[in-house]
């Protein structure tokens, strides 16, 4: 009778198992709002459309009106794969058992795209140290939390670095997606915001006057080009297949060239591989940023202060060079 009762419960555990790598009908891809919904649908239609013929699985595009509605899609399983930034990647990975598998390459061949902040061509700031001193008079378009180059990456380089509060530096601040922002500055409804570098390259190819409203007057260090991340549980299958097409896609086959077309109203050249270990320069400016702010902090016990600053650095140590 036991042994009836274990190979029952095996057979149901096998079973359970088996059925959580069943390869799904459908996917969800999710899509990270950077700028307007229907211009992104547009751009990834035709890559999606032909990951569906490559995998046989319906592939869906998936669009929130933040970063956190992707992140979140996919901890409930709602979204299955998803074009992240790093610091939304990193999000996905702690939290919504996501795993990096590849990273974009950019149109340019670099592995790397920048953080600008930008003024209206007529304003009379004209470097980042103007726009801080004038901070009072200024309304500053800022990106949403969970963006590497619209919020992570500024708040270091910009005010982490400088000491500064933007909450309480500018005249007013709101947070928007990269073209809102973009926009915003050439409609001259904000007097300054930051913004990615790839984003305002698809604006200059589409709307070149407008982009011309826009003058650059800071850019970032190069941060890592953005990454595809999908479920671990998804069935392992399915993820060859997957993996197999992004990195093929526009390099080659004989539809490389307009799949290359494709890739460039995305500012992307192709895909290779990667991994979580992608993630490690993000997380040490989240880690740089806290230590800053920790300094800063004039109402915290020196022993307590010591002891937490003590562990950043042994967390930054991990993380290597």
């Amino acid at each position: 009778m036991l042994t009836k009762l274990l190979a029952g419960a095996c057979a149901a555990l096998c079973v359970g198992v088996a059925g959580a790598q069943e390869a799904p009908k459908e996917i969800n891809f999710g899509i990270i709002s950077t700028e307007a919904s229907q211009n992104l649908k547009s751009d990834w239609a035709p890559v999606l459309e032909a990951l569906q013929k490559a995998t046989g699985v319906k592939v869906n595009a998936f669009f929130a009106s933040d970063y956190a509605g992707i992140i979140e899609g996919m901890r409930f399983n709602k979204v299955q794969i998803a074009w992240y930034g790093n610091k939304s990647a990193m999000e996905a990975v702690d939290r919504a058992s996501g795993e990096i598998f590849a990273q974009v390459i950019m149109a340019d061949g670099s592995l790397g795209y920048r953080s600008y902040l930008g003024v209206h061509k007529d304003s009379p700031y004209k470097t980042l140290d103007d726009v801080l001193k004038n901070s009072k008079n200024i309304n500053f378009g800022i990106g949403d939390p969970n963006s590497t180059s619209g919020f992570l990456v500024p708040s270091y380089y910009i005010f982490a670095q400088n000491k500064i509060d933007p909450k309480t530096a500018f005249k007013t601040i709101r947070g928007s997606n990269h073209e809102a922002n973009i926009l915003a500055v050439a409609n001259k409804q904000v007097d300054a915001a930051v913004f990615a570098s790839d984003t305002y390259e698809r604006i200059e190819a589409r709307q070149p006057e407008l982009a011309k409203n826009v003058r650059k007057v800071w850019e970032s260090p190069l941060i890592p080009s953005d990454p595809l991340v999908w479920r671990t549980d998804l069935n392992s299958d399915l993820k060859t297949k997957i993996r197999a097409f992004f990195l093929a896609y526009g390099q080659t086959g004989a539809n490389a060239a307009a799949e290359k077309a494709n890739l460039i109203k995305l500012q992307f050249s192709g895909f290779r591989p990667s991994t979580n270990a992608q993630l490690n320069p993000v997380r040490k400016l989240e880690l740089f940023k806290k230590k800053t702010k920790l300094e800063a902090d004039t109402t915290i016990d020196a022993a307590e202060k010591a002891k937490q600053i003590e562990a950043i650095d042994k967390q930054l140590a991990a993380l290597g060079n």
